[in-house]
């Protein structure tokens, strides 16, 4: 492809020269928002699998100690009996200050802090349990517990991954319009520029596709050249985000880290769009010189 020769002086053109930059920074705002994509798509999957089929029952503490004990039980022997229940374990007040320190800091170490007895109770697979069933059974039997059916807010997590990812898309596409508009102006102005050489290279038997076959080269060339750039630009970039994110809390951010397919992906847009560049200069070229003579 690189080698092939070109009959017409495409190197020269002023235009072609600024085609490699537009794609680079095309290309990288491409890889960043795949990157985004596959981020919130591995991180839902992931949260989806270790929350789907799993519940949470709150059973509030009273004044006296020593009932908080006779209380849990109550509820233990309530979830025991219920056929859809896999199975069920208590969190451990350790457990749970250690869950409140990144909100509470050092005062989630205190032994005075009023913890509710929290059970982690896992559905059997296929399992439809309702929920607020459950709630009511337990309320009836122990007052002051709850059920927090974590598929509620799973729905809405993924609602609103699903929106961003829509967005990202959209903003794909739109960068997919405007390199081919950007190969479209560059390949039209390139036949205005070469018009007479064309013309001349008609007379002595070039067909159409031999023609549009030198712009769709150099399109290729220049888009894989820009393509490149741009992916060594977003690299670094994307290296930086992941560092930055690995100093926070991992309490409190999801794993973002990109695995090997997803640079694998990500690593072949910049082919993806040297190609649309090729076959757009190629259907330029065929539509505009059907015109022209």
């Amino acid at each position: 492809m690189f080698a092939r020769r070109s009959d017409l002086p495409l190197d020269k053109d002023a235009l072609s020269r600024f085609l490699p930059w537009l794609i680079a920074f095309m290309v990288f705002l491409a890889i960043l928002a795949m990157a985004g994509m596959l981020v919130l798509n591995a991180t839902a999957s992931r949260w989806d699998q270790g929350i789907r089929g799993t519940l949470t029952v709150q059973v509030m503490p009273v004044e006296d100690p020593a009932k908080d004990d006779e209380r849990l039980q109550v509820v233990l022997s309530v979830l025991a009996q219920m056929p859809e229940i896999d199975r069920y374990e208590m969190l451990t007040d350790d457990r749970l200050l250690k869950l409140l320190e990144p909100w509470l800091g050092p005062a989630a170490g205190s032994r005075d802090l009023p913890l509710p007895r929290l059970v982690d109770v896992e559905l059997k697979t296929g399992a439809d349990l309702n929920a607020e069933v459950l709630s009511r059974q337990l309320a009836a039997r122990v007052p002051g517990t709850s059920v927090d059916d974590h598929r509620i807010w799973l729905k809405r997590l993924v609602r609103l991954i699903q929106t961003v990812e829509g967005l990202a898309t959209l903003v794909l596409a739109f960068i997919a319009l405007a390199t081919v508009g950007t190969v479209v102006f560059t390949t039209r102005t390139g036949l205005d520029i070469h018009r007479e050489a064309i013309e001349v290279m008609h007379l002595i038997g070039a067909q159409d596709s031999y023609i549009a076959g030198q712009f769709a080269s150099r399109a290729f060339a220049l888009g894989l050249k820009g393509g490149v750039f741009g992916l060594l630009l977003a690299v670094p970039t994307l290296l930086g985000i992941g560092y930055l994110a690995q100093q926070m809390d991992s309490s409190l951010m999801p794993d973002i880290t990109l695995g090997p397919v997803h640079w694998s992906a990500l690593a072949g847009l910049p082919l993806v769009v040297s190609l649309i560049a090729m076959v757009t200069a190629r259907i330029t070229v065929m539509k505009t010189l059907s015109r022209m003579l």
